[in-house]
């Protein structure tokens, strides 16, 4: 298929990874797949890293491709396997490797619960799922080994970034890029929710809304009150009319997260429904993936077992 090209109304943006090129692309389940994994193939697609949905072990997997042939494989535990959906993990485990050099082998991030709870933590075991520190990492690394095609702009969405258009179901026109890039990435996190199976996993997804200092809350009362101190640069009256209002609409944004800081540990100590029992109105008709048609992946292909680094 052809690669997505940059919005028009931004010569600054780059144009996305193309999307992959085999059969599979056009299927439902497939497209599935790839819808509950944009918040990792995104942004790294708009830094020029081409990404495909493999099966590994024993789920599936994220395999990114490097300029220099080499690859990245991005994991949920494989052994033994997650018991949640694909796409929201406990954790994730990132390598680099390169099927015609063993030598090349290193763990860009892991967050994975450890095999041995006695065992030392990585520092990044406490992110769990969290799919921001993992694209932070890899951006980090690959920059290192100038194999970052192009780093993100500041003016795109900086970590968790919407599915492309072609991923909301049935394939759309491809040459669309999304131009609401932070309302398409909380609509994403909203299609989660929807698609939830259990008050728990509702719980992790409003912890990215309602945490206290790097949430969505806290972080929109942060813009609306950097706005009002960028209204009043102008030094005219209705500048600091504007500045008063957006102030004010930071205060009432702080205190709406105050009222619900608790909506979290309540959400979480609901106890799910059996599926006989769900009203048919909740998201529960998302229907579980088909059986899986491609066969397993490659030895190369498949991650491998986790090293101590």
């Amino acid at each position: 298929m052809a690669a997505d090209e940059p919005n028009p109304t931004d010569a600054r943006t780059p144009p996305l990874a193309p999307l992959p090129d085999h059969q599979d692309v056009q299927t439902r389940w497939w497209q599935e797949l790839w819808r509950r994994h944009t918040h990792i193939t995104t942004p790294l697609r708009t830094r020029g890293l081409p990404c495909d949905i493999e099966f590994g072990l024993s789920a599936y997997i994220v395999r990114v491709s490097l300029p220099d042939d080499s690859y990245l494989i991005i994991s949920p535990p494989q052994d033994p396997p997650s018991d949640r959906r694909p796409g929201d993990p406990e954790g994730w485990i990132a390598t680099r490797e390169d099927p015609d050099d063993e030598t090349v082998f290193e763990v860009i991030y892991d967050s994975l619960p450890p095999d041995d709870p006695s065992a030392p933590h990585r520092p990044e075991a406490r992110h769990g799922g969290s799919t921001q520190p993992l694209i932070e990492a890899i951006d980090h690394r690959l920059a290192q080994l100038g194999l970052l095609p192009h780093p993100a702009l500041p003016h795109q969405a900086p970590h968790v970034a919407p599915g492309p258009p072609e991923a909301r179901g049935a394939l759309a026109t491809p040459h669309r890029v999304p131009r609401h890039v932070y309302g398409d990435a909380l609509r994403d996190l909203t299609d989660r929710v929807n698609t939830a199976e259990s008050p728990a996993d509702a719980a992790t997804l409003l912890h990215q809304i309602l945490e206290p200092t790097e949430g969505l809350l806290a972080q929109l009362g942060e813009f609306f009150e950097a706005a009002g101190e960028k209204a009043k640069e102008a030094e005219e009256d209705d500048g600091f009319d504007l500045s008063y209002d957006l102030a004010d609409a930071a205060a009432e944004i702080r205190n709406l997260s105050e009222v619900l800081h608790l909506a979290e540990d309540r959400m979480r100590a609901l106890t799910p429904l059996a599926p006989a029992l769900r009203p048919p109105s909740t998201p529960a008709n998302a229907s579980p993936l088909p059986p899986r048609v491609l066969p397993p992946a490659s030895p190369k292909a498949a991650p491998p077992a986790r090293r101590t680094p």
